[in-house]
């Protein structure tokens, strides 16, 4: 049998992960990070401001991906059980790789053709397009399930207890280091093209763009987990246990999570938190072009400036503010700092001074990697250790599908915006205003939360959720 023979090729005893292989690791983050700029940045802005795509309608399918984020359980459960190319998780990783930067690719194509057919208006060949991009988008999403599942997945099987939380915050930093990448070589690969650039001229970069990046992407995928599982998994051992702590179904994940009051007011904080932050990424680029004339170049380098903002703030939180305020304290001054920064960018639109909004994403991105930090920290005293799998593929379901929400409800608000002021940086801070409103409600949400309650209680009720499973 395939597995037992994968199984039995294992060593008894692992060699420790060292340093440089959690880096090496952090390369496959990275690699999201640089594609979540070509699809959040590139293509909506494309589509928006170029070709004139109703805001709405371009959120609506690039959420697509986020949407189809149910999909991550059933990919779990399959590298658990099916190895494919002898691995159990890194044939998956590579797969799905080479899967969404095809389908990224052919995601352009059909844009340009939805571009084209928005010419004439609307009509049933549009709609059927619109249908279409929404479907390529889909299997994009599918493709990011197929390989991050067991990514995360992976990096619970060579890890311990001990240097799990070290690894976590290596690769989640290399992920915003992939948007800060992103956004550089993005901005250097269209930096010819200038407002009202001719569609040929905008077709043939992007089209570069999208060949070039996705196959770095790919590289990187294979660079970051060649050999590590060979040599560092410990899934042999633990796969013997009767409930595999990262093996779970969406309805136990449902339950684990709404086993006491605490867990459920902590997963409604993680929710609103998620969608308020994220609610900029549908509408930044556009917000750039048209409010402060800026070119797809200049506009995919606001990302840079976020991403920079929140690495710092990421790698500084747990060693400078955590240690002197707490977990819970910096999750909600971070909310707080969040919020003001929006007041920042809506006041940068109304100068019309692309250097004060630079100068305010990067401060926002400052204040969201303390929220980040002070949120995710706070995650890991919310939960039991031997259940640490559930609630981690519990929140990367939660934050994927308000990723989802939030693209989408960007776009809506914007459009109603629209619909509301001629002045276009009253529409666009009608977007941020809202995301302030929900950061102060995550604030709420936070101040609710009763670690002591939380740890008295949830070990039983978790206990008690995974053996009714099983009976």
């Amino acid at each position: 049998m395939a597995s037992s023979d994968f199984l039995d090729s294992q060593p008894i005893t692992t060699p420790k992960l060292n340093l440089l292989t959690m880096f090496r690791l952090g390369l496959f983050q990275m690699g999201l990070g640089i594609m979540a700029v070509l699809t959040l940045g590139v293509l909506n802005r494309v589509m928006i401001d170029e070709l004139k795509v109703p805001a709405l309608v371009a959120a609506g399918t690039i959420a697509m991906h986020q949407f189809i984020a149910p999909a991550r359980v059933w990919f779990g459960q399959m590298s658990d059980s099916k190895p494919l190319y002898g691995y159990h998780r890194t044939g998956y990783v590579w797969t799905g790789a080479t899967l969404f930067a095809i389908a990224s690719f052919l995601a352009v194509q059909v844009i340009w053709q939805l571009g084209s057919s928005l010419q004439s208006g609307w009509t049933m060949q549009t709609y059927g397009l619109v249908g279409l991009l929404g479907l390529v988008f889909a299997l994009y999403g599918l493709a990011i399930s197929a390989s991050s599942t067991p990514f995360a997945a992976l990096l619970v099987d060579v890890s311990e207890e001990d240097n799990r939380s070290k690894l976590v915050g290596i690769v989640w930093s290399m992920l915003m280091v992939g948007i800060i990448v992103g956004a550089i070589i993005s901005s250097s690969l269209l930096k010819q093209i200038a407002l009202d650039a001719p569609l040929e001229l905008l077709q043939s970069s992007v089209n570069r763009l999208f060949l070039i990046v996705p196959v770095l992407v790919v590289g990187l995928a294979f660079i970051a987990t060649v050999g590590v599982e060979k040599k560092y998994s410990q899934y042999a051992t633990r796969s013997q246990l009767v409930n595999r702590e990262d093996s779970i179904t969406l309805g136990r994940a449902l339950r684990v999570l709404t086993a006491n009051r605490q867990t459920g007011i902590f997963f409604t904080f993680l929710l609103v938190m998620t969608i308020s932050l994220f609610m900029q990424e549908a509408v930044l680029e556009p917000y750039g072009g048209e409010v402060f004339g800026m070119t797809i170049s200049e506009t995919t380098k606001l990302n840079a400036f976020w991403g920079t903002g929140t690495l710092i703030g990421m790698s500084t939180t747990g060693f400078l503010i955590v240690p002197r305020l707490g977990k819970q304290k910096t999750a909600q001054i971070g909310c707080i700092a969040v919020a003001a920064t929006f007041g920042l960018i809506i006041s940068a639109g109304l100068t019309a001074n692309p250097q004060m909004l630079q100068g305010a994403l990067l401060i926002f991105g400052l204040a969201s990697g303390v929220t980040t930090t002070g949120a995710i920290s706070l995650m890991l005293d919310l939960t039991a250790a031997e259940t640490a799998g559930t609630f981690i593929g519990a929140w990367g379901l939660s934050q994927a599908m308000a990723r989802g929400i939030a693209t989408v409800t960007g776009g809506a608000v914007l459009q109603v915006g629209k619909s509301m002021f001629t002045a276009p940086v009253l529409s666009y801070g009608l977007v941020f205003g809202l995301q302030a409103v929900g950061m102060l409600l995550a604030v709420v949400c936070l101040r609710r939360v009763n670690v002591a309650e939380f740890q008295t209680k949830t070990r039983s009720a978790i206990a008690s959720v995974l053996k009714g499973e099983l009976d």
